[in-house]
């Protein structure tokens, strides 16, 4: 990996310029909230993948610079929202996050001296109004996520859901004094319809790939994820909570394989993707 200063997205003489990110979709009745919460950057940057509601009115109402288009991968949408970006760091965030006060002096803090390409930042994820601490994973959760960033260190790769990531520079220290609220799911219905989602996204990927796996190494991803966030992850902590998550986490790979096994019809992605 190469040292971030040296590049084009370096560091920068004097306070470094911030940029906020949101990548979002049909999100009106969330966005307003996460915007307002994001005035203390420098620049916003707001990039809507084919959204037919009031999010571009609310987006330039904010004074956000609107990037509009279609993207199957959420990859390519990504790296087209932190394209746009100017600012020296980038802090990415999506529309059911809100960044708070304290987290931003932290964030000041951290880029007005770090020699690093990224920072992972807390994260508190709520379902409803309940602070959910323990038992997150296995794709379905973190309490940790890499959103502060040099410009230039980030770059998504193409796929449709989680996608994996590219970095250029190193990781600094993380920013856990305070963290980005997480408003995850509404209540354990929604909980599962991004369950079924993202198993359904993930099985395109994988028909996509042309590797879909084996029933018995999906099981056994099943098995050793519901053990690592109930137990390694101390979801028991949380009470049914917890249980429903693992659950959740264990049955994403095994959804998904047996979409694309079992309905590839349904799953195959169609056309050129951008």
């Amino acid at each position: 990996m190469t040292d971030p200063a040296s590049t084009s997205g370096g560091m920068s003489l004097g306070t470094p310029r911030l940029s906020a990110l949101v990548v979002a979709r049909n999100e009106a009745a969330r966005l307003p909230a996460c915007l307002d919460s994001l005035a203390a950057a420098d620049e916003l940057v707001v990039v809507l993948d084919r959204s037919g509601d009031a999010s571009a009115k609310i987006a330039r109402q904010h004074g956000a610079r609107l990037l509009e288009g279609a993207w199957e991968l959420e990859g390519a949408r990504r790296n087209a929202g932190i394209a746009a970006c100017t600012g020296d760091w980038i802090l990415e965030v999506d529309a059911d996050e809100r960044v708070p006060p304290a987290l931003w002096a932290a964030i000041r803090q951290v880029i007005a001296a770090s020699p690093h390409g990224f920072h992972r930042v807390r994260i508190d994820n709520y379902v409803g109004e309940r602070l959910i601490l323990h038992g997150w994973g296995g794709s379905f959760g973190t309490t940790l996520k890499p959103v502060l960033f040099r410009r230039g260190a980030k770059h998504w790769r193409a796929q449709r859901v989680h996608p994996g990531l590219d970095w250029t520079g190193t990781e600094g220290e993380r920013i856990t004094l305070a963290g980005i609220r997480h408003e995850v799911d509404r209540d354990i219905s929604d909980m599962l319809r991004r369950l079924d989602r993202y198993s359904s996204a993930k099985a395109t990927d994988l028909l996509a790939a042309g590797r879909i796996g084996s029933l018995p190494d999906n099981l056994r991803r099943c098995v050793s994820r519901f053990l690592k966030c109930y137990f390694g992850r101390r979801g028991w902590k949380e009470g049914g909570w917890g249980l429903l998550i693992a659950l959740c986490a264990g049955l994403f790979p095994l959804l998904a394989h047996l979409k694309a096994r079992l309905e590839p019809e349904r799953h195959r992605p169609s056309g050129p993707v951008a």
